[in-house]
This record gives structure tokens, C-alpha cells and sequence, in this order.
């Protein structure tokens, strides 16, 4: 096996792709592909495919920065490169890594088919060991993505040519990593971590692949450099399930260095080392987890044991030139710096599974993350097998990070358009909150945020009004149970469908504002919009000053981050330039007369410099 890879990589200055599940070998396949667009002939076998066109992957052919830049309707779209395979040996095997592929794609190595995946916001993975031959390798894609099918979660993706209101240009084929993997032939195929505040406990879940009778697992836990576990474990049955038992440091004063949270995110490295029967150690790979607990109690957000007031603010993750993928890592970490800049200790991932690598920063860098699934736009069987599915891929990725601190399957009842009148449709909102539980019973889970609240642990309200004082009237109430939740209509809808009593549940405003302020005053769109910076300032401070201060509350969501696309409601410009100065937003978002403070960064980055 070539020894070569893991440090060519690390000249390049190339972030591991699967932040928990880190490897020494392996290489990215981003770069320069040939592309097809489909649109002139329609081919069904890679070998009858006309490569007209070169595209810069991982960019969607939408966007610019992969070079084709076409913004039309696509329904397939093929890509193909070659790549050199390292040197395996018998005991040694290649995998083929998609981070994500829009939507329906099809996978074929010199010739072979090694993979099929549907769903454009999860990865999947391929062992193309046996595909190899002699010499140089090939690989071919195909990506099925009919622009105008609203049964697929589709997100922000707009149906019509053009984007329109809250609709965003298409996101087609690979717009995410695509990578090489070499591993050993029995290896660790999965990593899962949680963690039990009161027996002050790490759990690990770890599945392997085993070719052989007997293997271990060796587990070490460090935080901050100082070793807190190290264990060896049988592996049974290809699986090891364990809960590691940590030394209480009892007083808070201790505890708190090893809790995670926005001010505080410390994080637990880990080595996994995979072990014969001799001892020797034969797959080995490094990882994270935390400890940190989150719940509801009563009508507050519980993070770690104590209330925490929720700052969150909505983030659909696109970028001018690139779209709905990151630039670089540089960039997604920089979105985490901005955001807690602005004051603010979480955000709403909006109608998008985001690059794992951003969870990755908000992990180290302490940035609450609410992670939502991309919506798809039609109520059918055909829908709901689609969507539930990608949601547990959703989950299966995520469940480890410690930043994600709530699950939110839909979004303002998008898919299930008839709530308060369809039984079926209810149904689908409550199993899919269950479901959620199910996999994942460690974290709160909404339901259907925005109105229509069926089956959620915290009520989510989506209210654009502008005006700061119908606001507080409007939740400064104490008469929740049958004047807000039954009477109030904000955006005409209901906030809660049947009987079931949530007036112990946590209200989040998780949207309101979004009032847009542009350069380009004629193209811009918002839910209400303002004519200066000044005015945007004073305005987003007044509704602040409101909502920050209402008892009923626990937490807000503020629209939004950026502007996107021709959405101006950003406190940034597309391009992450600040609309109004960072210290006067900070100081609006947290009420506090001390805003963004630069030594809190220089500790961040040193922590990340020493990581």
C-alpha cells in the first residue's frame, strides 16, 4: 500500500471529509472531471456517452465556481475521471466515498457497477476493490435529478426556471466531496458516541468488519491532553457496545471544564484502535465526542443541567459563487466565527443537510446547531418512503455531533399541506417524531416548526410581524393554553392541532424578522424591507430589545444569516460582508454592553492549533 496518500493530503492542506471517523490513508477526488449534461441526447450506458464539457467538482453545474455555470433545467448529468490506485495488498481494500449527490445517482468503476444511491443530501460509499485493474482507473457517474419533481426532499430548490420569493437555484449531481478510502480488510465500518451527564458516562457504539475469529477494540480518551479512559474491549458479533465509565470530578467548578457548551466546548479526542488476536494492531482511527446533555424542562431549553436562552439565527449555507457548497473548509469555519460574532450561540440549518465539516467547526468552535430536513413539496406514498428514508440516513450521520442539539423532520408543514383537516397527514408528522426518538432519544425533536404542532417537544413559531409592540402583546401573555395557542394566527395558521396539552413546552419565535436591505435596491425580496443601514440597525434592535426580553419565550431564531440569492434579509451580504458593524448587532442580540469579544476568538483558535 502506498504510504504516500495521507501526506499528500496534508500538503495540500485537506481537511479529513468524515470528522469522527478519521484515517491516515486516503485521497480526495475533487478537481476536474469530464461532464455531460444529457440535455442534447439522452444516453443510457456510460459508453455511449459524448463528453463535451469539463466541470470542477464538488460544484453543482449551476454554480460558477464549477466552470459550466448553467442555471437551466438538467434531469441527467454524467461526470467521469481517471485516478491512479494505490498499491493494495491482499489485506488491504479501496473505498470509494459521495458526500453527497443530487439525486438519484449511479456509480461504475472500469466499466462495472459498484453503486446506487438515492438522495441528494446523504453520502453512501462503495468497496471497488474487485473493480480495479492494472494501471489507471475509471470512474463513471450518473445523477438523475428531474428538476420538477416535488415528491423528493428538495429543500431550497426551486421548481420554476428562474428563482422566485424563498426559492433558490437547482443544486444537480455531485456538489459535495467525492474521496478514496484505503482500509484494512477487517476494519471499523462505523462509530456512533453519546453521553449520560448523571453517571457522568461515554457511550460508544462501534461496528466492525471482520474477516477475522477474534478481534478487540481499544479505546483511548483524552481531553485537553490528559488521558480520562483507556480500554480494551471484545468485539461480539462485529459489534462493541460499551459505556465508559468516567472519574466524577465532582465540585462544578471541575466539571465544567470537561462539560461542552457554546462558552465552553471541550472536546474528548479519541483513538480507536482495532486489534487481533495477537494484540497487533491492524485498523486504527481517530475521533471526538463530548459531554454535554440537552433537554426540555418544563418551558425551557435545558443544556447541560442548566436553562439556557436560545440566540439562534437561520442559515441556508449558500454562497455567491459556489451555491449550497462551501468554498472551502476555510469558509464553513468562518460561518461559525460570524455567527457567534453576531452574537449569537446557535444557528437554524435551514432546508439543508450541511458538509459534515461544518458540524466539525461547530463542535470545536461551540455553535448550537438545529439540524431540519430538506422539505420535499407533495403529500404521496411515494413521498413519504423517499423522505423517511433520507431522514434516517440524516440521522445515522449526524446522531455523534455534539453542536446538533434538536432534530426537525419538516418545516411549516411543507409536504403535508393538509394538517389541520388530514388525519393521514397528522400521522406522518407524529411517526416521524417518533421515529426520531427512536433512533435518537438524546435530543429534542420539533415536530413540524413554524404552526400546525402535532406532535413536538418544543413549540416552534414562525411570525414575520414588524412591528416590535404587537409582538410583545402578542407574547407577553400568560393565557398560553387557550389565547395563543388557540386563538393566535401569526402567518394565518394554527399553532397547535388537536388536544394534547403543550403549554409546559418551550415557545421559540424560530423565525421572525427578515427585513431585507440590499445594494441592489430594485432585486432584492424580504418580508419587509428598509432603505439604510442605519434604519436595518435600528430596526433589527428595537424587535430584539422585544423579543429578548419576553418571559414567555425560550429562545428566538433571527431571519437570517446572509442574504441568498435574491433573498435580502440578511445581517450579511451574500459574500459575508457585515451589513451594519459586528459589535452593534452583537450588542443588539445579546442585550449585553460587552459585544464580540476578540480574546474568546484567540482562545478559540488556539484551542484548534493545539487540536
Amino acid at each position: 500500500m502506498n504510504d504516500h496518500l495521507a501526506s499528500s493530503q496534508q500538503r495540500k492542506g485537506l481537511p479529513f471529509p468524515r470528522p469522527q471517523m478519521e484515517r491516515e490513508f486516503w485521497i480526495s477526488l475533487d478537481g476536474t472531471w469530464d461532464f455531460c449534461s444529457g440535455r442534447e441526447t439522452s444516453f443510457s450506458r456510460p459508453d455511449e456517452v459524448q463528453w463535451d464539457q469539463r466541470i470542477l467538482v464538488p460544484f453543482s453545474p449551476e454554480t460558477a465556481a464549477s466552470g459550466v455555470g448553467d442555471t437551466g433545467f438538467y434531469s441527467t448529468v454524467w461526470y467521469r475521471r481517471s485516478f491512479e490506485s494505490p498499491g493494495l495488498d491482499a489485506q488491504h481494500r479501496l473505498i470509494l466515498h459521495f458526500e453527497a449527490v443530487d439525486y438519484r445517482a449511479t456509480v461504475w468503476v472500469n466499466g462495472q457497477e459498484v453503486a446506487t444511491h438515492e438522495g441528494g443530501y446523504t453520502p453512501f460509499k462503495a468497496d471497488i476493490t474487485r473493480a480495479l485493474r492494472e494501471g489507471t482507473q475509471e470512474i463513471i457517474v450518473r445523477a438523475q435529478d428531474d428538476p420538477a419533481d416535488l415528491e423528493k426532499p428538495r429543500g431550497k430548490q426551486d421548481w420554476k426556471l428562474e428563482p422566485h420569493s424563498i426559492w433558490y437555484p437547482r443544486t444537480t449531481g455531485i456538489w459535495q466531496t467525492v474521496w478514496l478510502e484505503v482500509v484494512a480488510a477487517t476494519h471499523i465500518s462505523s462509530v456512533h458516541w453519546s453521553s449520560n451527564l448523571e453517571s457522568w458516562e461515554i457511550c460508544l457504539t462501534a461496528l466492525v468488519n471482520s474477516e477475522l475469529r477474534e478481534t478487540a477494540l481499544r479505546v483511548r480518551l483524552l481531553a485537553g491532553g490528559q488521558l480520562l479512559a483507556l480500554d480494551t474491549y471484545a468485539v461480539i458479533a462485529g459489534e462493541v457496545h460499551r459505556r465508559i465509565a468516567l472519574s466524577d470530578p465532582g465540585i462544578d467548578d471541575y466539571r465544567n471544564t470537561l462539560l461542552w457548551s457554546p462558552q465552553s466546548p471541550t472536546i474528548i479526542d479519541a483513538l480507536l484502535e482495532l486489534l487481533d488476536e495477537e494484540g497487533k494492531v491492524i485498523d486504527s482511527l481517530r475521533s471526538y465526542t463530548a459531554i454535554r446533555t440537552v433537554t426540555t424542562q418544563r418551558d425551557r431549553f435545558v443544556l447541560n443541567g442548566r436553562p439556557l436562552n436560545l440566540r439562534l439565527v437561520l442559515d441556508q449555507g449558500y454562497w455567491p459563487e459556489s451555491g449550497a457548497t462551501a468554498p472551502s473548509d476555510d469558509a464553513l469555519r468562518r460561518d461559525v466565527e460570524l455567527a457567534k460574532r453576531l452574537g449569537f450561540n446557535g444557528v437554524r440549518k435551514h432546508q439543508k443537510i450541511e458538509s459534515e465539516r461544518y458540524h466539525y467547526w461547530a463542535d470545536r468552535l461551540g455553535l448550537l446547531v438545529w439540524e431540519e430536513m430538506p422539505s420535499a413539496y407533495r403529500y404521496t406514498t411515494r413521498s413519504i418512503h423517499r423522505l423517511t428514508r433520507e431522514w434516517l440516513e440524516v440521522l445515522e450521520r449526524d446522531k455523534s455531533h455534539p453542536c446538533i442539539v434538536s432534530w426537525v423532520p419538516f418545516n411549516e408543514s411543507w409536504g403535508v399541506p393538509d394538517l389541520p383537516d388530514s388525519p393521514a397527514q397528522r400521522h406522518y408528522v407524529q411517526a416521524l417524531y417518533h421515529l426520531t426518538k427512536c433512533i435518537d432519544s438524546s435530543r429534542p425533536v420539533i415536530g413540524n416548526d413554524g404552526w400546525e404542532s402535532v406532535a413536538t417537544d418544543i413549540i416552534g413559531i414562525h411570525d414575520y410581524d414588524d412591528q416590535p409592540e404587537r409582538l410583545g402583546l402578542r407574547y407577553g401573555i400568560k393565557d398560553v393554553a387557550t389565547r395563543l395557542l388557540k386563538r393566535e394566527r401569526p402567518g394565518g395558521r394554527m399553532l397547535q392541532l388537536g388536544e394534547a396539552d403543550k403549554t409546559n413546552h418551550p415557545i421559540v419565535l424560530t423565525e421572525f424578522g427578515g427585513i431585507a436591505f440590499g445594494e441592489d435596491r430594485e432585486a432584492i425580496w424580504g418580508y419587509s424591507q428598509t432603505e439604510s443601514a442605519d434604519d436595518l440597525l435600528s430596526r433589527y434592535s428595537a424587535l430584539l430589545n422585544t423579543v429578548r426580553q419576553l418571559p414567555l419565550l425560550a429562545g428566538f431564531c433571527y431571519t437570517q444569516f446572509t442574504d441568498t440569492y435574491q433573498e435580502a434579509n440578511g445581517l450579511l451580504y451574500a459574500d459575508r460582508r457585515p451589513k451594519v458593524p459586528f459589535h452593534e448587532v452583537a450588542r443588539a442580540t445579546t442585550g449585553s454592553t460587552e459585544s464580540y469579544d476578540a480574546h474568546i476568538e484567540t482562545l478559540w483558535r488556539e484551542q484548534i492549533l493545539q487540536q
